[in-house]
């Protein structure tokens, strides 16, 4: 019995080397371009460009289910390990939160990747999860509730413009790389 519930969640968990490769590969241009374009635009969200971009394009790019997960998951270490992050370990959170929207949106719409419409609105959707994370920043430090809600939108705002403008490039990007061979 536990060598066939092992052997199925192996099954379900595997990952060929060049799926990995490529999330890895996302993973890190992700931490890359941000850190080579610090750019101080004093407009908010324009960093969830390249955050959407790349797990998306994980994604999009591989048949593995939990890709933009496991991007965000790698991003947000090494974000974290290279000080990008202001508020510590919490930086991970905030690239797997939108990395399991977009797993969760692209297992709900299977043609999820192909449509501009559907990629800006998975894209809006996971650029929405920095609501949720500058809100419960801002509440663990003490910021009154209502000036909290104020920041947190103007904030989400911000990052829903550019993660649109990063969710339409993908089904141009996805379509290139298949049509080279370089995904599946």
């Amino acid at each position: 019995m536990m060598k066939q519930l092992a052997a199925r969640l192996s099954n379900s968990l595997h990952l060929p080397l060049k799926d990995a490769l490529f999330l890895g590969f996302c993973a890190v241009f992700a931490v890359l371009v941000r850190m080579l374009l610090r750019l101080h635009l004093h407009v908010s969200g324009h960093a969830m460009i390249t955050k959407i971009f790349f797990l998306m394009l994980g994604r999009g790019s591989t048949s593995c289910r939990y890709g933009a997960s496991f991007t965000g998951l790698l991003a947000g270490t090494a974000a974290m390990f290279l000080g990008f992050a202001k508020v510590g370990p919490f930086i991970i959170v905030k690239y797997v939160l939108a990395g399991l929207v977009i797993d969760l949106a692209a297992l709900l719409l299977p043609g999820l990747f192909g449509s501009y419409l559907l990629c800006a609105l998975v894209a809006a959707a996971a650029a929405s999860t920095k609501f949720f994370t500058v809100y419960a920043i801002n509440r663990m430090i003490g910021m009154d509730h209502v000036v909290n809600l104020q920041r947190s939108l103007l904030e989400a705002g911000g990052a829903i413009i550019f993660g649109v403008a990063a969710g339409l490039m993908i089904p141009m990007v996805v379509r290139r790389l298949r049509a080279y061979g370089v995904v599946r």
